[in-house]
């Protein structure tokens, strides 16, 4: 992405020169290159688990312009259990309804959580800024409480010496380099991550031949806070596709396709840029209201990721470990879907309760989210722009049929959403001996509902959980690990559908990322003592 320009929008955590930059290199458990979301989110959840976390950031805080604006509800069940959720959603536009339209006529629309029960909607929309921005404030509350988190701001890492068992960064600041060491080093930097350019790692996949505008515009309209996709918009200018969505501070974010051969500075220039904005906001709502253009950039289409995630002690998470298209919104969700994954694993290692090969499986768990993910991407660029006549009379017709007919809705792709991730069938999760939901099998996440004057999430934790629906249970410690219990005695009619389905009792145990390891109709402590050493990698 080409980015017109770079500003702080939130100064965050502003550059403070620390003893150790006149000493002899210090060695940190966990280093997080990259302060974005995917590496705040990690210091956050290993800093509450007691780990220490040291993060470095190039910047001192979050950049201007809206970047990652959707966040899904996986992401938000995350940052609840982190802290962070509540002013998220409070601040971002909440939405579950999206509409297509083909030229001028609207051919369907659906809804992403027509079901009640859940804490969390489908999405907000929230510019990216305000979502580290709130990360780092839950960091300052844990920070408060004692947590070993620090975040070093305007300190660039410029060199890496990989030592097998540690590693040593050469760090840049207003004052001078220094030196650093790291058991674990943790490259949350992005696309064009430095740290994987330092290890002469590549970064493979597919480029698509298209461009397209993003501009944030601020502005009062009267448009619903919905996402409208349109293939072929009927206004000027727009090429085969654009989208219109709604962020706070009455920000919308525009997104029009250009083509392949165009000239970019010519195509950032804001009078070329109003005047595809003027036509989009005529057609839609009959005249042009007044105006800002906040923040513009052109981005192309890329579907990359590394051949592997893990390379010893330096871990890759996020668009620097993958990157998909926006559209979709799974490159940001996706990234704080490692995070999630990634910090339950690191604490037990360095905890000396689990082996570091169960770093392998954050590798093999999170590549398979990214190929997904790359899959649904590509697919939707595919879809989105035909690339032969054949492909194009398809894509119409799919798209006639749509409107008509509900069985065709699903080959519409204008970017499948963001949906979490499962592991079933991956080798940490135990048996499902219970006839329940195929929702919440072994592998998936756990689905909210409500419970005890709250949602079943809530109680859960950042630990492993004996989850006793309908049955007693008690706590089971085995491998230096202790699942505490969470009951629900008189379960919810949503806990009940979700959860039990047609069985009357259930138990479940739940991993610290709030993926289910195992579940059975029945307590029974020896089968939950293996399960645990089967979420450990010790089976």
């Amino acid at each position: 992405m080409v980015a017109t320009r770079y500003k702080t929008a939130f100064q965050l955590y502003p550059y403070a020169k620390v003893a150790a930059q006149d000493n002899a290199p210090l060695r940190h458990p966990v280093v997080i290159v990259g302060g974005g979301p995917i590496g705040l989110a990690l210091a956050l959840d290993l800093g509450l688990k007691g780990t220490p976390a040291l993060v470095l950031d190039d910047h001192d805080g979050a950049g201007l312009g809206s970047k990652a604006i959707c966040f899904a509800k996986r992401t938000l069940d995350i940052t609840n259990r982190l802290g962070a959720s509540q002013a998220m959603v409070d601040k971002g536009v909440v939405w579950n309804v999206g509409k297509v339209f083909h030229a001028d006529h609207k051919v369907f629309d659906f809804n992403l959580q027509p079901e009640a029960g859940h804490r969390n909607p489908a999405f907000i929309n929230l510019q990216q800024p305000y979502f580290e921005k709130y990360l780092v404030d839950a960091i300052h509350a844990a920070q408060a409480d004692g947590a070993p988190i620090e975040i070093r701001g305007r300190n660039c890492a410029t060199a890496l010496e990989n030592h097998g068992t540690y590693s040593t960064l050469t760090v840049d600041t207003p004052d001078g380099p220094y030196q650093l060491e790291a058991d674990y080093l943790i490259a949350c930097d992005g696309a064009r991550s430095p740290l994987r350019d330092m290890m002469g790692l590549t970064f493979d996949g597919r480029v698509f031949e298209d461009n397209f505008l993003i501009a944030d515009v601020h502005m009062k309209a009267d448009f619903p806070t919905e996402r409208w996709f349109w293939f072929e918009p009927p206004f000027k200018g727009a090429g085969q596709s654009a989208l219109l969505h709604k962020q706070p501070d009455d920000i919308w974010r525009i997104d029009f396709q250009l083509g392949w051969d165009i000239d970019r500075e010519k195509e950032l220039d804001p009078a070329r840029i109003r005047a595809r904005v003027d036509a989009m906001l005529s057609s839609q709502a009959g005249h042009v209201p007044e105006y800002e253009l906040e923040w513009t950039s052109i981005y192309t289409f890329q579907c990359r990721r590394m051949a592997k995630f893990r390379h010893g002690n330096v871990i890759f998470a996020g668009d620097s470990a993958h990157q998909v298209s926006p559209f979709g919104a799974r490159g940001a969700n996706s990234g704080v879907q490692d995070a999630d994954n990634l910090a339950w694993k690191l604490d037990l290692v360095l905890k000396g309760l689990a082996d570091d090969s169960l770093l392998d499986t954050y590798a093999t768990e999170r590549e398979h989210g990214a190929d997904e993910n790359i899959l649904n991407s590509s697919r939707a660029t595919d879809f989105m722009t035909p690339k032969s006549d054949v492909s194009k009379t398809f894509r119409n017709a799919v798209l006639e049929l749509a409107n008509k007919h509900a069985f065709a809705r699903p080959l519409v792709n204008s970017g499948r959403l963001s949906v979490p991730c499962n592991y079933c069938g991956f080798p940490l999760f135990g048996e499902d001996v219970l006839a329940g939901p195929d929702a919440t099998a072994p592998g998936m996440p756990c689905a909210d509902a409500p419970h005890r004057d709250g949602f079943i999430l809530d109680h859960l934790g950042g630990d492993f959980t004996i989850l006793a629906i309908g049955c007693d249970a008690k706590e089971v410690a085995a491998h230096g690990l202790t699942a505490r219990v969470v009951t629900a005695d008189a379960p919810s009619p949503e806990l009940v559908k979700r959860y039990l389905g047609d069985t009357p009792q259930a138990v479940y145990l739940i991993r610290p990322d709030q993926h289910i390891v195992a579940r059975w109709p029945a307590f029974n402590a020896d089968a939950i003592a293996a399960a645990l050493k089967t979420a450990i990698g010790k089976a």
